[in-house]
């Protein structure tokens, strides 16, 4: 499916669960990857299986053919434009990896979202943790942030309704024990009634 967007056209992929959805997951993908990263894929899957509709969505930079990113605010703009149109009353839960873990935390509150869901948050630019991007972290919603311990971009630390879950021996990309992974994010889905 493609989103006309403000900054061009987005691909949206949406898996519907087997019988009627609980929640509605939005997942947004890496500054210079794809919505099939291997813990993306994890995620849908399990959240899937748990009865959540999942949309994936492909920044409109990425489409266009392009591997640098866009400005922020440009990409803000384009998952703003998508999650309104893919929003249909369900409970919504945003969120992504890295680059997209920042847009999901970013404009969270204005989508009206129940929850954020960030994967490899990346705190700061590797070797400038002066340069923090806690900033970003909604306060004001339940937020799951999935980091390893290992990520050069560092961890966050959880503070108020943002938990933060650390993966043993996984770097940036959370290759490290998938189903572990996606363990952690289904427990913290089921958990706020967002899954089943």
């Amino acid at each position: 499916m493609r989103i006309e967007t403000p900054r061009g056209p987005a691909e949206v992929e949406i898996t519907d669960p087997a019988g009627p959805p609980v929640s509605l997951l939005v997942l947004g993908h890496g500054a210079g990857g794809g919505v099939h990263a291997p813990d993306l894929t994890r995620v849908h899957d399990v959240a899937v299986a748990a009865g959540v509709r999942v949309a994936l969505v492909t920044q409109p930079y990425r489409v266009a053919g392009r591997r640098a990113p866009a400005p922020a605010g440009q990409l803000d703009e384009a998952w703003t434009a998508c999650v309104r149109v893919l929003s249909q009353g369900l409970p919504l839960v945003v969120g992504g990896r890295s680059s997209g873990a920042r847009v999901a935390c970013r404009t969270a509150t204005e989508l009206g979202a129940v929850g954020v869901l960030g994967l490899a948050f990346p705190l700061h630019p590797p070797g400038k943790p002066d340069r923090s991007r806690a900033g970003e972290l909604p306060q004001d919603l339940p937020t799951l942030i999935v980091n390893g311990d290992r990520d050069p971009f560092g961890v966050p630390t959880a503070s108020g309704l943002i938990e933060v879950a650390v993966r043993p021996g996984a770097t940036h990309d959370l290759r490290k024990d998938l189903a572990g992974t996606g363990a952690v994010v289904l427990r913290w889905l089921v958990g706020k009634g967002w899954a089943k």
